[in-house]
């Protein structure tokens, strides 16, 4: 089951040790997920906040969907 976070830097702390993240762009809002080893990590944000939030990310990989 993937896990939820609501923390930004938190999410940005964890992207160093991702493998992917990828991008699903939505109406309202946009969702963002981690591939680690073990787990999938998902975020919630506003379509604005997406992209500043990508420019901070430390993951080699990024796919848009």
């Amino acid at each position: 089951m993937p896990k939820e976070i609501f923390d930004k830097n938190e999410f940005i702390k964890l992207s160093e040790r991702a493998i992917e993240c990828r991008v699903k762009r939505g109406r309202d809002y946009v969702k963002l997920k981690l591939r680690l080893k073990r787990y999938l990590y998902t975020i919630k944000v506003k379509p604005e906040e997406a992209d500043e939030l990508l420019r901070q990310i430390k993951c080699s990989r990024i796919v848009e969907f």
